[in-house]
């Protein structure tokens, strides 16, 4: 899979060079390889515990952790807080692991898909992740578009054809799109393996519905625009074949330019826990320097006359620095304002369903960009367990 992730020069232009592998490769353009998932076997464990510890509950409990690791300041188990957060952590792991090994299961079959590929002169099966930039596919009718293309010719007249966008903008009625009419005759195996058209255009970019090139071939200088364009993503629909030169393959292509990065799940419930601890963190911390400013003038006023009887510890030499250990003994003591409980209740009942639509069903289907929503007289109702 290093194809996925090479990374390249940006490009100012894109030039493809049709039936030529040599001249085109030395753009260093990218494979039609994709990857969607965001861990390997070396990288979940740091990766994810990263992001987990962006959540600040996370954070706040393993900062508890530490402290009660040092017996200076410590007078509970550390025991009682390590367990939650393992558990924590461990649950939302192993939810993110099976999430992502579904991403390199559905990465793999993508990529393994078949496709017709025109190479000296023969159409062969390809897989998907070998097409590249400059080739001539065949579509017939129903299949998935593999790349970007320049459609070239169709078994329609004009060189006309039939595509569904419903993959990339939600929309189920058929979109027509039309060949260059001095390549719309090129329905020949023969006449396509002698096409060496040559098309400057655009870089990659993430605009579905904008197109602009030029197409060099026979001294005859054409424009191209989205109509004349094959997205990935869409399907081939009522015609029965077609042929189209690859422009832009795998990440370059207009759909995975919009998907982005996958990144870590955030919901609003989580960002209102975020914003929950950080202020009842503020409010223990608080209380803690209240205290500890009383046990610093107490040992400081009182306490110093028990000295033969209750001496200081051997690393305490002032009221000062007694007041400094106690603000975080009180820290550990009254922890409990933060709840361990009750957020590891939250991540058995919310953290498994991060999903928007988990309680209400599959209502939408992820588009690009694109959340189409009908809005009628049904009712829907969410039961929060927690």
């Amino acid at each position: 899979m290093a194809l996925c992730s090479k990374k390249r020069p940006p490009e100012e232009e894109r030039r493809a060079r049709a039936n030529d592998r040599e001249y085109n490769e030395k753009f260093q353009y990218a494979g039609n390889c994709i990857k969607t998932s965001k861990y390997n076997i070396l990288t979940f464990l740091p990766v994810n515990l990263f992001e987990q510890f962006q959540e600040v509950a996370n954070t706040y409990f393993l900062f508890l952790l530490i402290l009660q690791l040092i017996p200076q300041i410590s007078s509970l188990s550390w025991f009682t807080t390590i367990v939650p957060l393992v558990l924590v952590l461990t649950i939302t792991a192993v939810k993110d692991a099976t999430d992502d090994y579904f991403r390199h299961k559905s990465d793999n079959q993508v990529n393994n898909r078949q496709s017709q590929v025109l190479i000296n002169g023969i159409l062969q099966q390809e897989q998907w992740m070998n097409v590249r930039v400059g080739d001539i596919i065949k579509l017939e009718n129903n299949q998935f578009v593999a790349a970007d293309l320049l459609l070239l010719s169709s078994s329609e007249p004009h060189g006309l054809c039939y595509i569904e966008t419903a993959e990339l903008d939600g929309e189920t009625n058929m979109k027509v799109r039309q060949a260059v009419p001095v390549t719309s005759e090129l329905g020949d195996i023969s006449k396509l393996a002698k096409f060496d058209g040559e098309v400057i255009c655009e870089p990659p970019n993430n605009k579905l519905d904008k197109f602009s090139g030029t197409l060099y071939w026979k001294d005859s200088k054409l424009p191209l625009s989205n109509q004349h364009m094959l997205l990935r993503g869409c399907v081939l629909r009522n015609t029965e074949w077609c042929f189209g030169l690859v422009i832009f393959a795998g990440p370059d292509t207009k759909l995975m330019q919009n998907s982005g990065r996958t990144k870590f799940k955030r919901t609003s419930i989580d960002r209102l826990m975020n914003t929950l601890v950080l202020w009842i963190f503020g409010f223990l911390v608080c209380m803690g320097v209240i205290l500890a400013i009383g046990n610093a003038i107490w040992e400081h006023e009182v306490g110093m006359r028990f000295q033969v009887y209750l001496p200081w510890d051997e690393a305490v030499d002032s009221a000062f620095f007694s007041g400094f250990l106690s603000f975080w003994s009180y820290i550990i003591i009254l922890n409990t304002v933060v709840p361990i409980s009750l957020y590891v209740r939250y991540v058995l009942s919310w953290g498994l369903c991060r999903e928007p639509g988990c309680f209400l069903g599959k209502l939408f289907s992820p588009k690009v960009k694109s959340w189409r929503r009908n809005v009628g007289s049904s009712s829907f109702c969410a039961v929060n367990i927690l």
